[in-house]
Parts: C-alpha cells; structure tokens; sequence
C-alpha cells in the first residue's frame, strides 16, 4: 500500500459559501472526509500549507510548496497538491524547474466546483490524482477530468468548464478512467538519481502582451523595474517596427541588461522568428527564443533562471535549454 502526502493550498476544491461569496475553508481531514474510500487504497497524510484562493498565490508559496515537497520527499512514495485552478499551471511549472530529478509523482489537482457541493468535479479529480500518484513514475504533473498534462505544459482555457485544462503543444501523458491509467507517451524515469531542490527566485519580471497602438514609451517605464521580460507578440513572433518602433524600445531593453523573451499569443505551434521581416529584424543573438514553451512556464522559468543569474547571454543560454519538457523543438 502506497504512502501519500497531501498538501492543501486551499482554491475552489477546498471552498465554502462565504457572505462574499466562494472562499477556501477545508482543511486536509475535511476533503479526505468527502472520500473515505480512499483509505483502503492507500495511506494519505494531510498537511495545510495555506488556504487561499489561487488568485492570490504569489512565487514565495511556490518556495513553501517546493520545501514542504523536499522536507518530505523521502517520508512518502507519492504527493498530492490540491490547488485552486486559476494559476495552477503556473504552479505547475514552478515547482517542475524548482524539483528536479524527482522519481516520485508530484501531482496537482482541484476543481470548478468545491468538494462539499453536490454536482462536483473534485471528487473524481482527486481520486484520480491518488490513483496517479500511486505509479512509479517521476516528475511534476497536473490531474484534471481525467487527463494526465505535464507540469510545464498546462494552460487553463475554460474558466467553468469540468475540462478547464489543455496540454499544450505536447501529447496527454496519459488518461485515467475509473482505476485504469491509459498511457499516451512513454514516462522517462529519475531512478538512481538525487533529488535537486532550488527555489532561489528574482521576482522582478514583467509579462507584456502586445497590440496594435502599444506606445514604445510604456517600455521605458519597464527598464528600472525590470531584470527580465516576457514579450507576448503576434503570430509567429514578430516585433512592430514601423510606426510605433516596439523593437527600437526592445533594443534598448537588451542594451540596459534586461533579458528579453519573445513569445506569441496563439496557444499552439510556438514562435517562429525566422520567417518573416518583422521576426527577422529581432536580434536573435540576444532576445531570448522561446520557440513553443507556454506562457504559464515561460514566466517562472525566467523568475527561476534570473535567480541564478543576471548575465544576459547566461540567461538565454538556460531560458532555451529545455527542462521537464517544456521545449520540444
């Protein structure tokens, strides 16, 4: 019988009617009491790490998350998170560049609607996540609607819907019905190895989408705010520079030091500069490519990455080399 254990973060899974409105109020005995036959699966110990609505999770309940995770890691064969849905992708992918080597599940789940409600998802997610963190498998992974999504590869598309998450640009790990898991791709494995924690962060990042109008002095602002930014550009990666110059601005961000990420708001497919005129004229030597990598993992892998350091060609050098799977291509 497996050894789980389960850290509460609070979000809708763990909610309660309020005066205000839906707000988290379950601790970890009061969730487990909604599933009581889980116990003859499997062993789960409950920890509270905090009780807040997802909205509210900042980088350092990343950190608390990553050292409750390494505090323990040897104590249990598996953990389980449970975690508001509104940034769980970010989540996700923080504590996959903070935990490496894992070769125990790391698995995140919630739901759309609160455990103590009737028509609920929670239920068949979290017994999913049990059921997943029983494998003998490794790594960070988000468990929803009976879909297996790598820790840096989930966005949240529907805000109300049961299937909130997608996996982008990357195949399912694998699908969960009833007690069988389906697997869709082959799981690599961190046996033998030790696990690394760092949860060293630099918060100073800005996220900018683009559109059309976007004034190129809204980028001087950014430069005594800044150590690193993340470019939400168009279609394949493009930088405007005829009319309101954006690359001139960008330029000069690289010139003060600040590194640069050029993604592109289309979900699937990723950034490709090298195609057009306005994705060629980026300086490709310093902006940094995040060729299909997510939004929600591109920010805490930058926020992880400047932790370590601020050199720019440094940075780029890390930001592109792939880790948990979030670059493929």
């Amino acid at each position: 019988m497996k050894n789980l254990m389960l850290l509460t973060t609070g979000g809708t899974i763990a909610s309660l009617e309020g005066e205000n409105g839906l707000a988290p109020g379950m601790d970890p005995n009061e969730i487990l009491n909604h599933l009581p036959g889980l116990h003859s699966q499997c062993k789960i110990d409950g920890k509270p790490l905090m009780n807040i609505d997802s909205t509210n999770i900042q980088p350092e309940h990343w950190v608390e998350i990553a050292n409750a995770i390494y505090k323990h890691y040897h104590d249990y064969d598996g953990f389980i998170i449970t975690h508001g849905t509104d940034t769980m992708a970010y989540t996700s992918a923080a504590l996959s560049y903070m935990l490496q080597d894992v070769d125990k599940p790391i698995v995140i789940t919630g739901s759309q609607i609160p455990i103590a409600f009737k028509k609920t998802d929670a239920k068949r997610n979290f017994s999913d996540a049990v059921r997943f963190a029983c494998e003998d498998i490794g790594g960070v992974y988000i468990v929803f609607d009976g879909r297996v999504i790598q820790g840096t590869r989930a966005i949240k598309l529907r805000t109300k819907s049961y299937d909130s998450f997608e996996s982008i640009n990357y195949p399912y790990v694998a699908s969960i019905h009833g007690n069988g898991i389906e697997y869709n791709k082959p799981v690599h494995s961190a046996k033998n190895k030790k696990i690394k924690l760092d949860t060293s962060l630099c918060t100073d990042v800005s996220l900018v989408k683009l559109y059309p109008g976007i004034k190129p002095e809204f980028f001087d602002f950014l430069k005594d705010q800044c150590k690193g930014i993340v470019i939400e550009s168009y279609g394949s990666g493009g930088i405007p520079f005829q009319g309101r110059n954006i690359l001139e601005k960008l330029n000069e961000l690289i010139e003060c030091g600040i590194s640069v990420v050029i993604t592109t708001q289309c979900l699937e497919e990723g950034e490709d500069m090298d195609i057009y005129e306005v994705g060629r004229k980026v300086n490709h030597d310093a902006i940094i490519r995040s060729r299909n990598m997510n939004t929600e993992a591109i920010v805490p892998k930058l926020m992880w990455v400047l932790g370590k350091t601020q050199v720019p060609q440094k940075v780029k050098e890390m930001m592109e080399t792939p880790i948990a799977d979030d670059i493929t291509f």
